[in-house]
């Protein structure tokens, strides 16, 4: 609260987005974590709150005749100008700003004070919704080829790995060790993903120190381990996912990559994924795109073409696909590595991973994925998206590129991914927002030593209890196969993601997306089935009412006739009511509501017919197909709110649109 010098600005007016469309005045406050901004509306106390770790930018504009602008631009894509009366409170507020966007110390992130009124035993489960040991067991790790190992345990081979490292059975110590010293930041070779169907594996690591003629018995020996733990290859795959320009580059320096003359039996192939420097570049002259009032048609192709932003999503989706296929249709284990291997190579691994495995294209498994190969492996989450002050230098969109990914391929597959775009939006939007310590600091060393898991909460709990919100109502869980996407242009055109860019942009329309306008149409069908289940009980119970007076009469007139005592009279009597005739006097009567004789009869063919939207093609018209559908395999389930059942389990519960 001390960086705060103006807590309140009266007659404030607020414009959001580009589009300029929207204008309210109110009143602005400054708090320890939010910029909250009230609208004056007498009819609706309307507030817009923005947090503090959410700011990119913020610029000071020149005052004009209305007052003082001041734009912020946030780091989910969302832009707002403040036009404040004086311009000493502008400038109060530019300078309180600029500080609290800019935390030097964790401590002052908004996941140490942020409370969601859990205790400690829920802030553990929380934590423990995701078991990484479980994961790779699963896998079926360790076996006769990989083993779990101890050796960077207190982290004293490499701070930037996790404690426990997965690893070929024949790599001793004394080679693993070796093989970090000839590694950039020590980061040697280890498991990511076991393809237990052939032994095949992708594994990861940095650049070698090999310069121009440099080498290492150690490192030699460790890359022949990984490929004696797939019997059924005589070869391995090392993918230098840099430009081969740059990792020559690099060569000058001491680095660079594998000689092959010096490592037998490895395929060498670069693919050529940008650093993260063209990759910032990319995301400004993109978003400057995005920026753009009424552009045409030309202009907005030209500048999305001329950003390079989805050659770049491209070029990951490439290198993903290759080692996915590598593994899945040649059988041959992968070696993958960047400069330091904490960067592309989180994107590549986890890109191939969600194409080869069913399990992490639920939610579920995508909390795993994103564990797995990002938190666990040290990605640099403080220094890519600017959670403390830092090196501007150091920002870049890494994960913002393997979420549109992602995108890409649900549009390319929509029946095979449990969640929907929100769920993406909303995790993009956390790795920002540091209200949860999932994507705090830059290595699991770090996070032990802030105590993270004990003094902040976990998003993935977070994400799991509200799971209905997230459900993509064109899922098939029997949809189990490797995707194998279209990545050339004249067969698949990446999109621009709306959805993400420009959100919050007013003017767009339409503004209900197509999985919003399903899940919709979905909850009304249920409401629907549910009165049909109410309304045919009811008719059964009518039914054998009326049968039940059908054969009392029988029963009367028979006797009757067997005494001979039958008069007009008690013929008039024994005939029942003409409910047919009376059906307007009873518009709304059940047995229960009066005299069960007088109740009415309603056939099936009149519910049908009296109410089209429970008519038999009601499903047809709306478009909705039964997708019911069964798991082979019971790997992950599609949770609903009777039941949110763990990776493995032998009950799937799938949820029929």
């Amino acid at each position: 609260m001390e960086y705060i010098r103006m807590p309140k600005v009266e007659n404030v007016r607020l414009i959001d987005g580009i589009s300029c469309k929207r204008a309210a005045s109110g009143t602005l406050y400054l708090t320890a974590t939010h910029v909250i901004f009230v609208e004056n509306e007498s009819n609706a106390r309307k507030e817009t709150w923005i947090l503090h770790s959410q700011i990119s930018s913020i610029e000071k504009q020149a005052i004009t005749a209305t007052g003082c602008p001041l734009l912020i631009r946030c780091k989910n894509f969302q832009n707002i100008q403040f036009i404040l009366p004086q311009e000493r409170d502008c400038h109060d507020v530019y300078i309180s700003l600029i500080r609290l966007a800019r935390p030097v110390k964790y401590e002052e992130l908004y996941c140490f004070s942020f409370n969601p009124k859990l205790n400690k035993e829920e802030r553990e489960e929380g934590w423990n919704l995701i078991n990484l040991k479980e994961e790779y067991h699963w896998m079926g790790i360790p076996n006769n080829y990989w083993q779990i190992s101890d050796v960077n345990r207190d982290y004293r081979v490499c701070d930037s790995y996790p404690t426990e490292v997965y690893v070929p059975k024949s790599a001793t110590a004394h080679i693993i060790v070796g093989s970090s010293k000839f590694r950039s930041r020590r980061r040697f070779p280890a498991l990511s993903y076991y393809y237990k169907q052939n032994n095949a594996s992708i594994c990861r690591s940095s650049q070698p120190l090999s310069g121009f003629s440099a080498r290492c018995l150690e490192d030699e020996q460790m890359l022949q381990a990984i490929r004696k733990a797939n019997p059924g290859s005589d070869f391995i795959y090392v993918v230098d996912t840099r430009p081969k320009l740059n990792a020559m580059a690099n060569r000058a320096a001491g680095k660079g990559y594998e000689n092959e003359d010096n490592y037998s039996n490895i395929k060498f192939q670069f693919i050529g994924i940008e650093n993260i420097h063209v990759m910032r570049s990319s995301l400004q002259k993109m978003l400057e795109v995005c920026e753009l009032r009424s552009p045409s048609m030309s202009d907005f192709l030209w500048g999305l073409e001329n950003s390079g932003w989805l050659k770049h999503i491209k070029a990951i989706m490439d290198a993903g696909i290759f080692i996915a296929k590598a593994v899945a249709k040649e059988g041959v284990s992968v070696l993958v590595h960047c400069s330091d291997g904490w960067d592309r190579a989180a994107q590549v691994c986890s890109v191939a991973s969600l194409l080869l495995d069913p399990y992490y294209r639920t939610m579920k498994g995508f909390m795993v994925l994103i564990d797995k190969d990002w938190v666990s492996f040290g990605h640099k989450f403080n220094h890519r998206y600017g959670n403390l002050d830092g090196d501007p230098k150091e920002i870049s969109p890494v994960i913002d590129q393997f979420i549109e990914c992602v995108w890409q391929l649900m549009e390319q597959f929509p029946c095979a991914f449990e969640f929907n775009e929100r769920f993406l939006i909303h995790i993009q939007h956390h790795v920002y927002s540091c209200q949860f310590g999932n994507f705090l600091c830059n290595s699991q060393k770090e996070r032990s030593e802030l105590k993270i898991q004990e003094r902040t909460y976990s998003l993935w709990a977070h994400l799991w209890k509200n799971c209905a919100n997230y459900v993509n109502p064109l899922y098939r869980e029997d949809y189990n196969k490797t995707l194998n996407p279209q990545s050339t242009p004249c067969h698949f055109i990446y999109k621009f993601w709306c959805g993400m860019y420009n959100r919050f942009e007013k003017g767009l329309q339409p503004r209900q997306s197509v999985t919003d306008y399903l899940m919709a149409v979905k909850e009304e069908t249920e409401q629907l089935e549910e009165e049909l289940v109410i309304l045919e009980e009811r008719l059964a119970k009518l039914t054998k009412l009326q049968l039940n007076n059908g054969e009392a009469k029988t029963m009367r007139q028979n006797g009757s006739n067997d005494l001979g005592h039958a008069t007009s009279n008690d013929s008039i009597a024994n005939t029942p009511p003409d409910y047919a005739g009376n059906l307007k006097s009873f518009p709304s009567r059940s047995p229960s509501q009066g005299d069960e004789d007088s109740a009415l009869i309603l056939t099936q063919d009149n519910l049908r017919s009296s109410d089209p939207d429970l008519s038999a093609n009601s499903d047809q018209e709306s478009g909705v197909e039964d997708m019911s559908c069964r798991s082979p395999s019971g790997r992950g389930c599609l949770p609903n709110k009777e039941s949110m059942k763990d990776r493995g389990s032998d009950e799937a519960v799938c949820l029929t649109v």
